[in-house]
């Protein structure tokens, strides 16, 4: 059924396991005991950056497919994509597996579209398991958007550090798990911001967007949800969502977590703090799915993963940059009814 924007769905898809890689300067942050493969160094044995980031997305892939207790010809598609050009890093990932490949292009927002996506193919009856994953390396990141490391060009106050990892839902249609009982497809907003090193700024009006069409759509206070989760918004972007949703009545202050800004430790060299498609990656499909699966109090979490969709040619020539987010409830204890 879909209300507005929201699509619900009846057959309770379920996160049955996650499986997660981060680099090691992620690793030193809140998410650093709960991820499945810690990385001693970013290159992960490989000569370079972006076949790293190729290799923890496959091994974030295999990693969920493990703990789930399936064999790998039970996975029916992996929904996938990452930041860099034409999506190599998922594309070449898949090529490894030989399974059925929905390549997406969501920029930061990736994993809450891919869940989005794998919970409408479960919930429908098309597909009984749907792996939902994506990554992204600091270094890659760097030198497709910015400029290479090599050059040593000083980073701005405003600016954020993409995260090295990568991170992977299994969707189920059976099993147990988290439920995913809606979605809210997000639009494309851009409020003018032009600077590359300024994500937080530029992502935030479509994160309060989202959120603030969801409950609209749901009918629900913020309340509702113990957590209201946006991707990769930073210190500075975090606050500007607040005060976005408060603007329009809604008041998220009490329950909203930014998973750039709680990704490191506090250093002078982060700034802002996170971002990239696998910063909400990590964070979700380790920390967080922790606490929904255990014995945390964590029991209802609104995912809004945020993602710029811009390219080096369109910030070449001038354009501003246009963002999107797609938020997901996901539900330890979902409802005995679908939602009406």
């Amino acid at each position: 059924m879909q209300q507005g924007h929201t699509v619900y769905f009846k057959n309770k898809p379920k996160i049955v396991a996650t499986g997660t890689v981060a680099g090691p300067k992620e690793c030193a942050g809140v998410a650093g005991r709960y991820v499945d493969y810690p990385l001693g160094d970013d290159m992960f044995g490989e000569e370079t950056f972006e076949r790293a980031e190729r290799k923890m997305l496959l091994t974030a892939l295999e990693c969920a497919v493990r703990k789930a207790k399936l064999a790998q010809s039970e996975v029916d598609a992996i929904v996938s994509g990452d930041l860099l050009n034409q999506i190599i890093s998922a594309s070449f990932a898949a090529r490894e597996t030989g399974l059925p490949f929905l390549g997406i292009y969501s920029a930061c927002s990736t994993m809450s579209e891919a869940l989005l996506l794998a919970a409408v193919l479960t919930d429908g009856g098309y597909a009984e398991n749907v792996a939902a994953a994506t990554g992204s390396h600091f270094s890659s990141a760097e030198r497709q958007y910015r400029y290479p490391l090599e050059l040593g060009t000083t980073r701005p106050p405003q600016s954020q550090w993409t995260v090295t990892g990568a991170g992977c839902a299994m969707v189920s249609r059976a099993g147990s798990g988290p439920v995913i009982t809606c979605g809210t497809v997000g639009r494309v907003i851009d409020y003018g911001v032009s600077d590359v090193n300024n994500m937080g700024a530029a992502m935030a009006p479509a994160a309060a967007d989202t959120i603030l069409m969801h409950l609209r759509d749901t009918g629900r206070d913020p309340s509702y949800y113990d957590l209201i989760l946006t991707g990769d918004l930073g210190a500075l972007g975090s606050r500007l969502v607040k005060e976005l949703t408060y603007e329009q009545g809604a008041d998220i202050s009490a329950n909203h977590v930014d998973c750039g800004e709680i990704v490191y430790r506090v250093r002078e060299d982060e700034f802002q703090g996170g971002s990239g498609a696998g910063c909400s990656a990590v964070i979700l499909n380790s920390y967080i799915y922790d606490k929904l699966t255990g014995s945390g109090n964590i029991r209802r979490v609104l995912f809004a993963a945020t993602g710029a969709l811009l390219s080096t040619v369109s910030s070449g020539q001038g354009e501003t940059i246009p963002c999107i987010a797609h938020a997901v409830a996901i539900e330890r204890d979902a409802p005995a009814e679908a939602e009406s």
